[in-house]
């Protein structure tokens, strides 16, 4: 692979192939650039610099002002491949995809939520949902977690850790299959090899993973099974929870043996949505099913006739927790949406009418039973 007026060696061809460059980013670079530039991806950020790979070489560069300023061109994240001059990253090229999120501490303060978007990563073929199969396990963030993602318009993986705590492990596997449709599930362990080499295939030649998971769920462990040796930092399981003490304070692309590249996310305390691109859909395939034959095409699944989703609760076919997370994900979605052209006041006076024509209605109801 070649790059437009640069002097490539092979070795660097194999290098930005090796990093996931290929004819997208080739085909944009074409356009924008010069002599004295070349491309680079993002493998790590730090307050005042970025850390990128080229030649099979670490360098620390800065960042043009203006890209601070520019509101029409990209912050780099990690992962991003950006065009370098002098040690300065000059522009970043459009990115095929990205991992965003609501901005930490906007979960559950609606006037925050359109207005703050952090993107966690950049340009990602899979999205490893890291859950521990200990006092981490939680169903209902899994869920949020396949919204979130599906969102971005990426691929996800459930990986479930610590199978060596419990004897019956398997039982973790087909709950979340109860809920995760179509998603691949694989259950390891730091003592089961075989476990984790279901994993490799996703890590191979140029393919980028990224995980997301609480503090103490096993990720940096994964990194370092994969890596086959020590190189991110890991605590030692509490015995009292069953669960390691977070050690991850920042993002870093790390290139593996396997070929692939993973990078490792601090655990997330927050997961907060920035906007709806029909992740909710995918989720909970069952619910919109059923919704779509609701004799209201407005019906809210909580007090309607001739609802088919209270119906399928009332029958067992949906479990009850399952519709709340549901709801409850469904409200914040239609919240965001709303906020992008309404403002904040009219918003909120909105929803308080709309609770109370669903007590009235209601109460309506209840009246009329003899």
């Amino acid at each position: 692979m070649m790059i437009k007026n640069n002097k490539k060696t092979n070795n660097t061809s194999q290098f930005l192939s090796m990093f996931g460059w290929d004819s997208y980013f080739q085909n944009h670079f074409d356009n924008i650039s010069s002599d004295n530039m070349f491309p680079a991806r993002i493998i790590g950020v730090h307050k005042n610099n970025f850390l990128i790979g080229r030649n099979n070489k670490e360098m620390l560069v800065t960042l043009a002002g203006r890209l601070n300023y520019h509101k029409d061109t990209l912050f780099p994240v990690i992962g991003d491949w950006v065009i370098i001059t002098d040690k300065v990253i000059c522009d970043v090229l459009p990115r095929k995809n990205a991992l965003s999120r609501g901005a930490a501490g906007t979960h559950g303060k609606q006037d925050l939520l359109p207005n703050k978007r952090q993107v966690i990563a950049a340009n990602i073929d899979t999205v490893f949902i890291v859950s521990g199969i200990d006092n981490d396990f939680n169903i209902r963030r899994i869920e949020r977690y396949l919204t979130l993602v599906y969102n971005c318009g990426l691929n996800p993986v459930i990986v479930l850790t610590k199978a060596d705590l419990h004897q019956d492990p398997e039982s973790y596997v087909g709950e979340v299959e109860e809920v995760a449709f179509g998603v691949p599930v694989h259950l390891v362990s730091a003592t089961d090899p075989y476990g984790l080499s279901s994993l490799e295939p996703y890590l191979s030649k140029g393919k980028t993973i990224a995980m997301l998971g609480s503090s103490g769920v096993g990720k940096s462990t994964l990194v370092n099974n994969f890596y086959g040796k020590s190189i991110q930092a890991t605590k030692v399981i509490s015995k009292s929870v069953g669960k390691g003490r977070h050690t991850t304070t920042s993002r870093s692309l790390i290139l593996m043996p396997q070929g692939g590249m993973v990078i490792d996310n601090p655990g997330i305390r927050e997961i907060g949505f920035y906007d709806d691109e029909g992740g909710l859909d995918v989720t909970f395939p069952e619910i919109e099913h059923l919704a779509k034959r609701c004799r209201f095409h407005d019906c809210s699944h909580t007090h309607e006739p001739g609802c088919q989703v209270l119906q399928a609760l009332s029958t067992g076919s949906i479990k009850k927790e399952r519709l709340d997370s549901y709801q409850k994900m469904k409200r914040e979605l239609a919240y965001l949406s709303d906020r992008q052209t309404k403002s904040a006041d009219r918003v909120e006076k909105e929803r308080w009418k709309g609770i109370a024509l669903k007590i009235k209605a209601m109460n309506n109801k209840k009246n009329k039973r003899p």
